[in-house]
């Protein structure tokens, strides 16, 4: 896990700052979202119905990424690198599933200000998966370098046939 072990990129205390993120976020979301309104002026050029089916829209893409790489990376006990299913297309589904779902709150309301704790948990999952890679390079060596070539980090390849 992230964290675990003393590297020179590890992250400290990881799952802490993902809740510290969770919470940021979300006390800014709400407070301009649904008190203050400083930055939702754009919520009134797109209808309330667009703005909700593309938030959800959102969500559930994230939810169904967020799912789909849980149920395949803890419903086992793993020893191999998985590389099939949903990592056959994105290296790090669950992270891209999670990003995704507080962009889907951010495109509800469209407050602007709320991109600032969003760009944070950005970074702190970029850096999370880069540690990752590191440890999974160090565990599997060339095998995952070759799925490293293959499977693109965050936006899966569209494949037109």
């Amino acid at each position: 896990m992230i964290g675990a072990s003393k590297g020179s990129s590890e992250i400290k205390h990881s799952h802490l700052l993902q809740v510290l993120c969770l919470m940021f976020f979300f006390i800014v979301w709400l407070l301009d979202s649904f008190f203050f309104n400083v930055t939702t002026f754009l919520a009134c050029l797109i209808p309330l119905v667009i703005r909700i089916v593309a938030s959800l829209s959102i969500i559930v893409a994230g939810s169904i990424l967020i799912a789909k790489a849980y149920q395949q990376l803890f419903k086992g006990k793993l020893k191999d690198l998985v590389t099939t299913g949903i990592f056959a297309h994105v290296r790090h589904p669950m992270y891209l599933g999670i990003i995704l779902t507080y962009l889907g709150c951010i495109v509800g309301t469209l407050s602007l200000l709320t991109f600032v704790p969003w760009f944070l948990i950005l970074i702190l999952y970029v850096r999370m998966a880069n540690y990752e890679e590191e440890q999974l390079e160090k565990r599997f060596g060339e095998e995952y370098l070759s799925y490293k070539k293959r499977v693109p980090k965050w936006i899966p390849r569209l494949k037109i046939r």
